[in-house]
């Protein structure tokens, strides 16, 4: 009998591990999306969170009708990446001290070294971890930047 006991339990135990990572235990998605003719017409969205985790495409600077802005000017189009994704942030009640990663891809690494100065003005307290990659091109071949981001804050 003590060995069925003990099946009894180990079986408790796995199905209790499946239930757990099944959708119906899942935490819930909230999708947030900046620009939504945008986004649906090009299949995404800006971003997801599920519990405190905060997923964020990656930035460019562009209008609400998706048209390039700040063509040739590296460093505005970097300011309206940053000025895009605290909307986003602000949208979930968090700020960019809740980014812990920071993905910038650039089609001009030397001119982004530049004016990457300017994220000290973003991050006060401390930098995300990220990477910062060269391209060979972005969307559209005006896009000079595209910066994503990862944010954990505490659910609303």
């Amino acid at each position: 009998m003590h060995q069925l006991s003990g099946l009894f339990v180990s079986v408790a135990l796995v199905a209790t591990s499946l239930l757990a990572g099944c959708a119906c235990h899942a935490p819930q998605r909230e999708v947030f999306k900046l620009r939504p003719q945008v986004e649906d017409q090009y299949g995404y969205v800006h971003a997801i969170r599920v519990g405190d985790r905060i997923m964020i495409s990656g930035a460019v600077s562009m209008d609400d009708q998706g048209r390039p802005t700040a063509v040739g000017d590296l460093r505005q189009q970097m300011l309206n990446c940053y000025a895009d994704l605290e909307k986003v942030l602000a949208h979930f009640g968090c700020d960019f001290s809740d980014v812990v990663v920071e993905n910038i891809f650039t089609t001009d690494m030397r001119a982004f070294l530049a004016v990457s100065g300017h994220r000290t003005n973003v991050y006060h307290e401390n930098f995300p971890t990220g990477t910062w990659l060269e391209v060979k091109g972005l969307a559209l071949p005006e896009f000079m930047i595209e910066i994503e981001l990862e944010a954990h804050c505490g659910v609303r």
